[in-house]
Order: C-alpha cells, then sequence, then structure tokens
C-alpha cells in the first residue's frame, strides 16, 4: 500500500520540487497540497494522509500551530507530522515538540534522505537530526524552564527504560541502542515505546526533551549519568553556530534513526 503525503509550503517553487520529488519516489502518493497552514490542518482532516509534510514558517497559520491541531492528542492515531526547518531557525520547531510532530529534517538534506525520512515517520519510527536536536533542546530548555518536572517524573522507568532513554537522548538510533545494550532492535522499539506511555508523551521528539529538563541528559551533549551497568552513555557532539554543522568537516551521525 502506498504511504500517502499531503506536502504543505508557503513558497510555491519549493512545494513544486517536494511535489516532484515524492511523485517519483516509488510507494509514495502525493495526496494533496497546502499553501499555507489552514489549507493543510483542512487537508489532512479531509484526506486522512499518513503523513504531512510541513514547512515550519508558512502563512495564515505557522506549521507549528497547524501540526497541533492536526496531531490534537492522538499522535498514534492521526496523520504524523514531518516538519521541515531550516538551522538558522530553532525557535519556532522547539515550540513544535510540544505540538507532536514526529520527526524534523533541514532544509538542506540530500533528496533521498528526505524520501526515506518520510517513509521512517510513515512507518511510525521518530525521525531527528542530530544537528536539530542540539538546537531545539537547548532552546526549549532555556526558553521552557518553568516546565522543569524534575527526575522523579522519570520515577514509573525500569532502569532498562531509562538507559534506553539516556541513549535515545545522546542522539542513538534503535539499532545502535540495541547493539550498546545487546537487545533486538524490535525489543528495544518495544521499551521507547513504553517509556512515551510511561511519561505521557506523544512522540520521541518530546521524551528528548524531558530527558533534558529532568537533568538526565545536561544541555551541550554531556550525559549526566551513567548507564544501569556502569558504562557511560554516548555524548552528543557540539554543533557549529546557528545549529549549521560543525566546520572542522566531520560528518553528522545518519538522522535517518528511531
Amino acid at each position: 500500500m502506498n504511504i500517502s503525503v499531503v506536502v504543505a509550503d508557503g513558497q510555491a517553487l519549493v512545494r513544486a520540487g517536494l511535489l516532484a520529488l515524492l511523485h517519483a519516489a516509488s510507494g509514495i502518493e502525493v495526496v494533496g497540497e497546502a499553501a499555507d497552514g489552514r489549507q493543510a490542518v483542512h487537508l489532512a482532516t479531509a484526506l486522512h494522509p499518513d503523513v504531512v509534510l510541513m514547512d515550519v514558517r508558512m502563512p495564515r497559520l505557522d506549521g507549528i500551530a497547524a501540526t497541533r491541531l492536526i496531531v490534537g492528542g492522538h499522535a498514534h492515531r492521526g496523520p504524523r507530522v514531518l516538519m521541515l526547518t531550516a538551522c538558522d531557525a530553532p525557535e519556532y520547531v522547539s515550540t513544535a515538540l510540544g505540538a507532536g510532530a514526529s520527526g524534523f529534517v533541514l532544509k538542506d538534506t540530500p533528496p533521498e534522505r528526505l524520501v526515506s525520512a518520510v517513509r521512517t515517520v510513515a512507518a511510525g519510527d521518530m525521525l531527528i537530526t542530530p544537528v536539530v536536536t542540539r538546537e531545539l533542546v537547548e532552546t526549549y530548555t532555556r526558553h521552557h524552564r518553568a516546565l522543569t518536572l524534575g527526575l522523579n517524573r522519570l520515577g514509573p522507568l525500569t532502569n532498562r527504560e531509562t538507559d534506553v532513554l539516556r541513549l535515545v537522548a545522546a542522539g542513538l538510533g534503535n539499532a545502535e541502542i540495541a547493539a550498546r545494550l545487546g537487545l533486538s532492535a524490535a525489543t528495544v522499539k518495544t521499551h521507547v515505546k513504553r517509556v512515551m506511555q510511561k511519561l505521557g508523551v506523544n512522540s520521541r521528539a518530546q521524551a528528548v526533551v524531558l530527558a533534558y529538563e529532568s537533568g538526565l541528559v545536561v544541555p551541550r551533549g554531556r550525559v549526566a549519568a551513567e548507564l544501569s551497568d556502569g558504562t557511560s552513555a554516548a555524548t552528543v557532539p557540539t554543533a557549529g553556530p546557528g545549529g549549521c554543522p560543525a566546520p572542522s568537516g566531520r560528518r553528522e551521525a545518519d538522522p535517518l534513526r528511531g
């Protein structure tokens, strides 16, 4: 069965490029296009697509507000929203972490990875580019201190679930977490779902934010505590100015994770 997609971008030229890319991809069917946030909400409600590819900056109704309306309180049942963002605007996307977005990709993402991102989100997995994760989480924690819930929020988690959350927040994908903890990828996916249920969050992105807010992971890439087996979790490398990749020439980890 094809993955149905609504493309929402306020710039006609960009939208046309996205449409051409997705039309050419096997197994993906574009069922609608929106030039503004209100139209995106209308199409998502009327067409029930699997994925809404949403620009953060949209006319009439911005992408974050549109995402909140589309996802509502049922992120696991409604359309999944994959947000497009530019590296110079993390403040827009940070709020979307609480709106239920299923993933974020930068607008300079290679075409083949954008298609893979759509498939990943449609399959029910979460996707966050490491660069976006760092910038958005740090922005979120700076501006939403009043929402800090503390480590007691993590109380319902088992040691293994806490380890999984710590590694998710450190930027590891399910396969890497599985290798790190000696588990199967399917078991890790189950742990991630249980973590989200116990913490009362709708997305992997929100779980990452909570890990930072609670102090389980410290912003700027240092893990606050060891795993339950006494070893340390991976750290998140430092980003360059403005949230763009560091200019040292290092390759970022593959963003198609989860």
